[in-house]
């Protein structure tokens, strides 16, 4: 099976693509753009949901739902969002088919055209600053901090999974507050919440940021971002959390009375992650053998194959691990014992090792005479003998262990592919042999911005929180520059 592998050296598209496909995570559909989500895949997305929720919970947010459909009306009403938007829309505009005349099909009934289109959201701000009005009168109602699990629409012509779907799921955070100061405190704390979880449950270590205005969400102000550092040198922006201001308070009429009497509007934050974690996840750890999933995210942490003959041996084999499974699970470790006597151990351990479960177990006969048991961990491959006396502990080790050394390794990755260039030629140079983050001096302009990215497809992915103010000179127009930037050719 992982001996299929397109190897990663040879065409890292190819590798993610195929890799996606045969650790069983999601396929393709039968619908242009779109993907199905296959149980091991989605257990890793539940798995994701589940940290994610509970973070968002800790910080005071709630749940709630809103419709699938927006009145194209309520788009038109923030000018720069409907911009931002307008190109990736569904439109939903009749209510009823009816059989053809001809009795060979189904089609649109012409009478049932809507009176106003709807929009298959594409992203929730104006259905829920409009339901927002109703529910914020005075400061008591604030803040209001809401979020919602939802699948969106966004019409992409060129996708691959995970990455890009015209279909794909994700939470979104709106919040009101009654001061500018509380909004953008709930905008950093959202995007400080992405990076914790980004780097303490998926291993893979960010870069917070603010975007320029070019690559600000529509309708931002200001647009923070954690940026993650792919394999093959590519970035890929793992989270945003947007200081909206009081552009969507005031499209939509949401005012408090305050402590005073007054009457003012709200100020906004929207905040959001997708099912392009999982793209992250893949393409951050994974090798030519097959997945390498962090023990805190994997659906599967610890697999058993026994190796035997006859089903004899398999009953005193099975005698013996099914108290180790209890004692596994009993330490919170989701522990899979597959005693299928439809495939070989080979094929198993080549399966796992696919999937990318963290720990396999092997226990044969020789193994049961001395008491041991054979452990390999999926990150580096590497196989000891543990004494069985030992072996609960030793699990409980390597889960704390793999997720620390995926996570070390990702980080050096990165480090090794942050590079400095003081000149617009070194840049293209660096840009094109080594591939991953350039540190680079920017005039601020979006002239240059926008020349950088015709002339090279290299973005500024992100204007790093802690970067320290330095003196310099644009490596393209030689205007003064007060700090580095990091650009990066992206996904």
């Amino acid at each position: 099976m992982a001996k299929n592998l397109t190897k990663r050296s040879d065409d890292y598209s190819k590798w993610y693509n195929e890799l996606v496909v045969k650790a069983d995570l999601a396929e393709n559909s039968g619908v242009r753009g779109c993907m199905v989500i296959k149980p091991y895949g989605f257990a890793i997305w539940e798995k994701m949901q589940a940290g994610l929720d509970k973070m968002f919970k800790e910080t005071g947010h709630e749940n709630a739902y809103f419709p699938l459909f927006i009145p194209k009306s309520y788009l038109s009403k923030e000018a720069s969002h409907v911009e931002g938007f307008a190109k990736e829309c569904a439109v939903v505009t009749h209510y009823r088919l009816k059989n053809s005349e001809d009795g060979k099909g189904i089609v649109v009934d012409p009478d049932a055209k809507l009176e106003e289109e709807l929009i298959v959201r594409p992203t929730s701000e104006t259905i829920i600053w409009d339901t927002y009005r109703k529910w914020i009168q005075s400061y008591r109602d604030l803040p209001l901090l809401i979020n919602q699990w939802a699948n969106v629409v966004r019409w992409e012509m060129r996708t691959r999974l995970f990455l890009r779907t015209a279909e794909f799921l994700w939470q979104e955070g709106h919040t009101a507050h009654a001061t500018e100061d509380e909004a953008i405190a709930e905008a950093k704390q959202m995007m400080n919440v992405y990076a914790e979880f980004s780097e303490e449950h998926m291993a893979v270590p960010v870069i917070k940021g603010t975007k320029t205005e070019t690559e600000r969400f529509a309708g931002a102000l200001e647009t923070y971002c954690i940026e993650a550092l792919m394999q093959d040198g590519k970035a890929l922006q793992a989270g945003t959390s947007h200081f909206l201001g009081q552009n969507f308070a005031k499209a939509f009429d949401v005012k408090f009375a305050t402590k005073e009497g007054n009457k003012e509007y709200v100020w906004a934050t929207s905040w959001g992650v997708s099912t392009r974690l999982m793209g992250a996840l893949i393409m951050t750890h994974s090798d030519d053998n097959g997945l390498v999933l962090p023990p805190k995210l994997a659906p599967i942490q610890v697999v058993i194959v026994p190796i035997y003959k006859g089903l004899e041996q398999l009953q005193m084999i099975s005698d013996k691990i099914n108290p180790l499974v209890a004692a596994l699970r009993e330490k919170g470790i989701s522990v899979k014992y597959d005693d299928r006597d439809t495939q070989k151990p080979g094929f198993k351990f080549n399966e796992y090792e696919l999937k990318g479960v963290p720990v396999r177990i092997a226990v044969g006969q020789r193994d049961l005479d001395n008491g041991t048991y054979e452990v390999a961990r999926r990150d580096t491959l590497e196989k000891e003998v543990v004494p069985a006396t030992e072996i609960v502990s030793k699990v409980e080790f390597l889960m704390e262990d793999i997720q620390r050394t995926i996570y070390q390794k990702a980080v050096e990755y990165r480090s090794a592919h942050i590079t400095e260039v003081q000149t617009y030629d070194e840049f293209k140079s660096i840009l094109e042999e080594k591939g991953g983050f350039i540190s680079a001096h920017w005039d601020g302009s979006n002239e240059t911005e926008e020349r950088i990215k015709n002339e090279t497809k290299a973005t500024i992915r992100c204007i790093p929180i802690d970067a320290k103010l330095e003196e310099g000179r644009c490596m393209v127009s030689g205007k003064p520059s007060s700090r580095r930037v990091l650009f990066a050719k992206a996904y």
